[in-house]
């Protein structure tokens, strides 16, 4: 007779227990590629060669341009030595919603201190003051938001750099003339002070004309197109007067373009307006101290980073710089 031996089934507890196993070996082996919220803030600190924890910086700027990688190339030379982390962002045009997104990023990260060069003073109150409540200092400079809780501003007085660019036009044009003017973000604050200085001074102290001011709002096409139409419209214009780091270059390509020979005047210094200003198709240019601003924001913010404290205002001065200037 032959027994047929039948195999046992498991019990409910040995079957828990193997599906239980299984569930532990997948969650250790997927482990590395779960994500959550917190998965946005930045790692601990490294620590540097002094044994102390690396602080990281974030730098916002309001547009990408070639005056503000300069800016960049200032800052991580002060940066350096001390150990500093820099995270540089900006949008690719001037761009409010751009700007908050990156302050939210870099709060998230939990970055040492904040730098920002606000596109709009008043609409980034509540972004920087989001980053304030969180704990980390905010420092603007070259535009500021003086109604947030920023902990200081780094750079010039622009209602100042206005009346500077007035005085020059003054001279060149010897108190009578016809004026263009190019400016860029109509709600940034530095803009709309040096535009208020610019009109002021030529208003109360010369004969001077302004025929026309256009608004390019950090877009280089816009600032080319603006100033050609100008052009036509205004065919006997004396001067041009750029009030952003955007208009200025644009108005090399025209005088190129055109063959023009008249007076030309920027603020901001790159290599290109440096070009130009030795080529003569800028007559003047007014720095905002660039290396200086940059030099002195990194160390607001070391301060900011150390809870020491951080002057509300640090006027970085201006200078002016011409042909004969521009090799010095």
């Amino acid at each position: 007779m032959t027994t047929t031996v039948r195999p046992r089934r498991a019990s409910g507890f040995l079957l828990a227990l193997l599906a239980l196993l299984a569930i532990a070996a997948l969650s250790a082996c997927s482990g590395s590629e779960t994500g959550n919220d917190s998965s946005a803030a930045a790692s601990p600190p490294a620590p540097t060669k002094t044994g102390k924890p690396q602080l990281t910086f974030g730098i916002i700027y309001p547009i990408t341009h070639p005056y503000y990688e300069l800016m960049t190339e200032y800052a991580e030379k002060e940066a350096e030595p001390l150990g500093v982390k820099l995270v540089v962002k900006a949008p690719d045009e001037a761009n409010l919603e751009q700007q908050i997104r990156m302050m939210e990023t870099m709060i998230k990260q939990r970055v040492n201190a904040i730098a920002i060069d606000p596109v709009d003073s008043d609409a980034l109150v509540p972004v920087i003051n989001k980053a304030v409540e969180n704990g980390i200092p905010v420092i603007c400079f070259e535009s500021d938001s003086p109604g947030s809780k920023r902990l200081g501003y780094v750079g010039t007085d622009q209602r100042q750099a206005g009346i500077r660019l007035g005085q020059l036009l003054d001279k060149q044009l010897q108190g009578r003339g016809m004026v263009l003017v190019e400016t860029g973000m109509g709600r940034m604050q530095s803009l709309k002070l040096r535009l208020d200085g610019l009109l002021s001074y030529l208003n109360a102290n010369t004969d001077i004309q302004v025929l026309e001011v256009r608004y390019n709002e950090g877009s280089d096409a816009k600032a080319l197109s603006d100033l050609e139409q100008m052009i036509d419209e205004h065919p006997h214009f004396d001067a041009f007067a750029s009030l952003d780091v955007v208009s200025g270059p644009q108005s090399v390509l025209v005088w190129k373009a055109q063959g023009l020979n008249r007076y030309s005047f920027t603020f901001g210094l790159t290599d290109e307006i440096r070009e130009a200003l030795s080529n003569g198709q800028i007559t003047a240019a007014v720095s905002l101290n660039e290396a200086e601003m940059s030099r002195h924001l990194v160390q607001r913010l070391m301060d900011a980073a150390q809870g020491k404290p951080v002057p509300p205002i640090e006027d970085t001065g201006l200078s002016e710089v011409n042909k004969e200037t521009v090799s010095r």
